[in-house]
Formats: structure tokens, sequence, C-alpha cells
């Protein structure tokens, strides 16, 4: 655990490094490889953000753990919300946004790097604020994030 000094810190940070860690033991990337599993969290995180209204961003980005939700936010645009895009677009923009040695990395397979952020988002929201937040998505796309 990182020792910041202050313990709210202290566990964004921790909970951050979690999360990271589930998305690289799941392609067996080791930790030096961190900006891999950081990239495929942001490109999920900002992709679902940029497909939600305001008031879902909002919603969504109140169940995050704090650095976690600091790298949703990131260089978000809040006139450009939303941008509709049904589940097939969701999984092809996260594919577009990734860098090409990533995408070789996982075989192209965006929709399982979905799968592997959420599940690994979801170990730190919980299941009722994990359903909280597939209610508010469009169904399809409810699904993807499953």
């Amino acid at each position: 655990m990182v020792e910041t000094g202050f313990p709210a810190f202290d566990t964004a940070v921790d909970k951050t490094n979690r999360v990271l860690k589930m998305v690289e033991d799941a392609y067996g990337w080791p930790k030096a490889r961190r900006n891999r599993s950081y990239t495929a969290l942001r490109v999920v995180l900002h992709t679902l953000r940029d497909r939600l209204t305001v008031d879902e961003i909002a919603r969504f980005g109140s169940r995050l753990p704090m650095l976690t939700r600091g790298i949703y936010y990131g260089s978000w645009d809040p006139g450009r919300a939303p941008i509709r895009m049904d589940a097939a677009e969701f999984v092809a923009r996260v594919r577009g946004r990734l860098p090409d040695k990533i995408l070789e990395e996982i075989g192209g397979d965006a929709e399982r790097l979905i799968h592997t952020v959420v599940h690994a988002l979801r170990e730190h929201i919980g299941e009722e604020g994990w359903e909280d937040i597939k209610s508010i998505v469009p169904k399809d796309l409810a699904a993807v994030l499953a």
C-alpha cells in the first residue's frame, strides 16, 4: 500500500492499484506494464462517460473510488455529451482508442477487455452500485457492461 500520509489518499491509490492489478492479472501483464492497465481503464471509462448524459455521468462518477473518478473525468467536455452509440459502436470506439501495442496483446478482443475492466471496477463499487450503474445506461450497453 502506498503511504501518502493522508489516509483518504492512501485508500484511493490502493483501490486504483487493485483495479489495475486485476486487469494486469487477467492478461498476464507484469506490474512494470502498469501503463497498459491504466490505458485500458482510462479508455473504457472515457468511452462510457462519453456515451452517458451529463446527469448519468455524475451519477456514475459518484460511485467510483476517488482516484478512479479523477481518471474518469479527465479531459471531459460536458458540451459534447452524450455521444450516441449502440453496443457495437461502443466496443468499436474502445478498440479504436487503444494503442496498437495493447490491441496486439489482447488479440484485438476489445469486448473482453471491457468485461475485464468492468469486473475490476465492480469489485470496488459493489453489486448494488453496479446494478444502479447498469440501470442508467441503455439496455444494449448494459449487456456489454454485465
